[in-house]
């Protein structure tokens, strides 16, 4: 069983408007999840600054952050981060370029869970919906492209409300969009923004949107899981 989730953090500035990186962590530790994809981590203008510290990720946490070389400041790419638990054998970060009006990007690595391979994909798609559309498509493109398949996980904010989105049409072709629940408004969640989309390897154990009293003040984002198990063993090359 793998679980992964997806959390926009908001540069970790809560509903109560004070950034407390130290609050992401602890909602972290109450998900549990083996990766996690994270949107907006790092600040927008300026050096990109990261919020979370990657010290603090390490020191008093069970994640370590995947790292993609961009800026020393920065934790990811265009704001998406990839933690994997300590342990977890990482190959390949990636990032993909997303063509946009506005900067967007997504990250990708593969991951060796107990001798299982898989790929991670991070997502933060644009406010439109039909750079939306052109977005999913050139994940989709980039992933079909890559040599060796893998079972496969693409999470993050979609930005897409309606449920029949054109980005999820495009998704769906070829993957499984999981029925999660709204997680926006965190105070009082309406929207279906974030999302977990698997490869059809993967068989959804349970999913679900994470509801504490923490969460509910730490973004304006709920966080969003899936625990997975695979269809068949996908030994590690």
């Amino acid at each position: 069983m793998i679980k992964v989730a997806s959390y926009n953090i908001r540069k970790s500035i809560g509903t109560d408007r004070r950034r407390q990186p130290e609050r992401i962590m602890k909602i972290l530790a109450e998900i549990d999840a083996d990766i996690v994809a994270l949107q907006e981590v790092d600040r927008r203008f300026g050096e990109r600054a990261t919020t979370l510290s990657p010290d603090l990720l390490v020191d008093f946490t069970n994640y370590m952050p995947v790292r993609f070389g961009i800026r020393e400041q920065s934790l990811g790419w265009h704001g998406n981060v990839l933690l994997v638990k300590k342990g977890i054998e990482v190959r390949n970060p990636q990032r993909i370029e997303l063509p946009a009006f506005e900067p967007r990007g997504a990250v990708m690595a593969d991951v060796v869970i107990d001798g299982t391979a898989m790929r991670v994909v991070g997502m933060h798609l644009g406010l439109l919906g039909n750079s939306r559309m052109k977005q999913a498509d050139a994940i989709v493109s980039h992933l079909e492209k890559l040599e060796q398949h893998m079972p496969t996980v693409i999470m993050g904010d979609l930005n897409q409300w309606a449920v029949d989105g054109k980005c999820l049409v495009a998704f769906a072709r070829h993957h499984d969009v999981i029925p999660l629940g709204p997680s926006f408004h965190s105070r009082r969640p309406m929207l279906q923004l974030d999302r977990i989309i698997t490869s059809r390897d993967f068989r959804l154990e349970s999913a679900g949107v994470h509801r504490t009293a923490l969460a509910r003040t730490g973004s304006d984002h709920l966080p969003v899981w899936a625990s997975l198990s695979l269809q068949r063993a996908e030994a590690a090359a």
